[in-house]
């Protein structure tokens, strides 16, 4: 069942490169409308998931990153659905169609720690899932963003140029995304010290829940992505970082909630890691 998403990802990312190559309005709508159904179908596997364990499947690595892409893939549209901008989608879809190959090809049960049988547990994963999916797009903005600042520079306006949003405008999407992305990360967050507080108490020997702190690797980028995306508001408003330096710092961002998610969450273990 975890194929057919990707399956649908891959003809929705080879779509909408048709469409960035021809700029036809035609292969545009059919692109939108193949990442629609993608979307929907994903939805529905993640549906019949959470019915089966009775909650929104994130408890292990690989349902995780099939949910990071499900919401990487509703933000995406939103994005493109209120900009009525498809370029963007050339860039976004091989994200989606890699992550969700690590997903799909990798095994994961769904097994839950009973410490981890509280709400708060879940609106922090959820709230960070949300925050990752955000800087994502942010990151993708800031890589189109230097893109085209370098075609304009070349002062030769040809391919990219005529196929990439204008700098500002890719500027303010970026930031409004970063900005969503630290509120969500922000609460997430809060969230998880307020939930480990609680856990210790009803469960004061669990191993993991002792042994957590900056010293976990998990624990210690989660908190090293809070602060780059926290600078990177307060230099956008106090110091006038916008353009190209916020371009950089959100992709500097995305690489670290990249190396979080992926490399240390599947190869590292930590006291953060409960299977």
């Amino acid at each position: 069942m975890k194929i057919l998403p990707l399956l649908l990802y891959a003809v929705s990312a080879v779509a909408y490169a048709v469409h960035f190559a021809r700029r036809d309005p035609a292969i545009g709508r059919a692109a939108t409308a193949s990442l629609l159904v993608a979307a929907l179908a994903h939805t529905f596997v993640i549906g019949m998931q959470t019915m089966e364990v009775r909650h929104i499947p994130f408890a292990s690595l690989p349902t995780a990153v099939s949910t990071f892409v499900w919401l990487l893939t509703l933000s995406y549209l939103y994005l493109e659905i209120s900009t009525e901008e498809r370029a963007m989608g050339v860039f976004v879809l091989p994200i989606a169609v890699g992550l969700q190959s690590i997903s799909a090809l990798t095994p994961g049960v769904e097994k839950v720690d009973p410490v981890l049988d509280s709400p708060w547990f879940w609106i922090h994963v959820a709230s960070l899932l949300c925050a990752y999916a955000s800087f994502a797009l942010a990151g993708v903005l800031g890589l189109i963003y230097m893109l085209q600042f370098k075609e304009i520079k070349k002062k030769h306006l040809g391919y990219l140029y005529n196929r990439l949003p204008s700098l500002l405008t890719l500027d303010t999407m970026n930031s409004r995304a970063i900005t969503i992305g630290w509120v969500f990360l922000t609460v997430g967050v809060v969230v998880g010290v307020l939930w480990t507080a609680q856990a210790r108490q009803v469960a004061p020997d669990d191993p993991n829940l002792r042994a957590m702190s900056l010293d976990d690797p998990k624990i210690f980028f989660a908190v090293l992505t809070w602060a780059v995306y926290s600078f990177g508001l307060f230099a956008r408003r106090r110091l006038g970082w916008t353009g190209r330096r916020a371009a950089w710092l959100s992709a500097v961002g995305f690489i670290i909630v990249l190396l979080n998610f992926l490399p240390i969450g599947y190869f590292v273990t930590t006291s953060h890691t409960f299977q």
